[in-house]
């Protein structure tokens, strides 16, 4: 089970799942802190009216769910399901996927270092997410390049089994980024400019970029870090339709394969 440390901050996405429903809440167990639990208010379930909460939230069903209020002292945690976007929803489920890879590492870490789970996470698994925000970016930095996590301070007496371990267990293959790109130029000189303006794009950024029909271009770009990659891409192809004169571009991210 994932774990993660103390309690949940205000506008963080959680899985939850629903232990108990009464006619105008649910109780819910928060997966990634153990011991916690959070109520969502029938208000907080749903955009439209709801008459009866148990059509839109079931017993022992798994959801992504926003804290909404954070009560320490009283043990208290408001949520809710409404206030999630979809998009939202299914990236919490990647990362908390992402995470159950991580916690595995985290396991043949410890079996390692002669340690159990609980006690590999006190000792480095809550510093790491503390430092690199999940589990699982820290490892995936760390099978690259073990010095990023000496610079963020871990020890350096985790840093060669985390690197070892990390190598290992995270397969890498590239993956393809496409972008549909549009530009087009109105003065007489278009043509130069659009030769000038692909030129640059492919020798400055290394960009693979195919001609589909005036004015439609594919870029491709392959990648072992298509988040980090996807990000970057968005910037370079910002500023460079950014800089169009006399003429009009744009780009759309058309997905990953």
């Amino acid at each position: 089970m994932v774990k993660r440390k103390g309690y949940p901050s205000i506008g963080e996405k959680v899985i939850v799942t629903v232990i108990n429903i009464t006619p105008y809440s649910a109780t819910c167990k928060l997966e990634e802190y153990p011991g916690k639990e959070g109520m969502i208010h029938i208000s907080e379930v749903s955009g439209k009216w709801v008459r009866d909460i148990k059509k839109f939230v079931k017993l022992n069903k798994t959801y992504v769910a926003k804290v909404v209020r954070v009560f320490e002292e009283k043990g208290h945690i408001n949520l809710s399901l409404k206030r999630v976007p979809k998009i939202e929803k299914t990236r919490k489920m990647q990362d908390y996927k992402r995470e159950q890879k991580a916690e595995k590492i985290l396991e043949r870490i410890a079996k390692k270092e002669k340690l159990s789970l609980d006690e590999a996470y006190e000792k480095i698994g809550f510093e790491l997410q503390e430092k690199f925000g999940e589990m699982f970016e820290a490892f995936d930095i760390a099978s690259k390049s073990p010095e990023a996590l000496i610079n963020r301070g871990i020890s350096k007496k985790w840093v060669n089994t985390i690197h070892e371990i990390s190598k290992e267990s995270i397969q890498r293959k590239k993956v393809k980024i496409k972008v549909k790109l549009e530009v087009k130029f109105f003065t007489g000189d278009g043509v130069e400019k659009l030769k000038s303006f692909l030129n640059n794009l492919t020798n400055k950024y290394r960009l693979n970029i195919k001609y589909i029909s005036a004015p439609l271009y594919n870029v491709e770009i392959e990648s072992e870090n298509p988040k980090i990659t996807q990000r970057e891409l968005t910037k370079q192809l910002t500023d460079a339709v950014s800089s169009v004169k006399d003429g009009e571009a744009d780009f759309k991210i058309i997905g990953e394969k």
